[in-house]
């Protein structure tokens, strides 16, 4: 799915969060979004997935405009959320957790799920059978029928990533989802975003840990309060003298290079 956001911007009490971003992000591609605190990356990102309403500029995915859409809205037409924050249902295990993720793509109907149709237990029993695989796929899997709320953090969050997964989406937005993690956590998460990727799922990235951007990401957009300062391949973004100045440091660049650092 093609993302493109044009001349976004969000103003809170009169200071702009995001002001006249545009960025496109091509079918299959792994788009990173990187930038200093405060410069606007979440914000951004709610703006994509419609956590937030965007003031003005327009944001079409598949050539779809969504600026005014809901969340639940776009989640129907094919994005996948990753928050940065761990969010889970409590009371329930990890694995009706991931179910609840493919609730945008239920087909069954309300009445069906009502009266226990057969229709609606075929689809359960498929969600189940999905959910399991996402749990496999991101490593958990024995945590299935463990209470959500008992996960370690590190596995809280690649529950909200099978959670997303779940939901077969066409477009993955991924607010920080290294954050936190351990250097092995890191490593198989940065593993499995890669396996995506081949596979062609187009990717949204929101992440602090650069070293970890620079592995994974196609091209590499960055932001400085609110503006879009550079945006390319990893490697000329790593060596723009804006970037550099407001949020690598001559340090930073040089480690950008090497593997993602703790």
């Amino acid at each position: 799915m093609r993302l493109e956001v044009d001349g976004v911007s969000r103003a809170f009490g009169g200071v702009y969060a995001v002001r006249d971003v545009s960025l496109t992000v091509e079918p299959g591609e792994l788009r990173a979004v990187i930038g200093p605190n405060g410069a606007g990356k979440s914000t951004l990102f709610a703006l994509i997935g419609g956590q937030l309403a965007a003031q003005s500029g327009t944001i079409t995915l598949g050539g779809v405009p969504v600026r005014r859409l809901p969340a639940h809205r776009r989640a129907r037409l094919g994005v996948g959320v990753v928050f940065q924050a761990a969010r889970i249902f409590t009371g329930m295990t990890a694995l009706e957790n991931v179910m609840t993720g493919a609730h945008a793509t239920t087909r069954a109907g309300f009445a069906a799920a009502v009266l226990r149709l057969p229709s609606h237990r075929r689809e359960e029993d498929q969600i189940r059978s999905r959910a399991r695989e996402c749990l496999e796929r991101t490593g958990i899997a024995d945590w299935a029928d463990r209470p959500a709320e008992e996960l370690p953090l590190g596995q809280q969050r690649a529950l909200q990533l099978a959670r997303a997964l779940c939901a077969r989406p066409k477009l993955l937005l991924l607010d920080e989802p290294a954050s936190g993690l351990r250097a092995g956590e890191r490593e198989r998460l940065a593993s499995l975003l890669g396996e995506l990727r081949a596979e062609g799922l187009t990717m949204l990235l929101v992440e602090h840990d650069v070293g970890f951007v620079m592995r994974l990401a196609d091209q590499v957009t960055v932001l400085d309060l609110g503006r879009v300062i550079a945006s390319g391949p990893p490697q000329s973004v790593r060596a723009d003298p804006a970037v550099i100045a407001a949020y690598l440091g001559p340090q930073d660049a040089v480690r950008a290079d090497g593997p993602a650092h703790d």
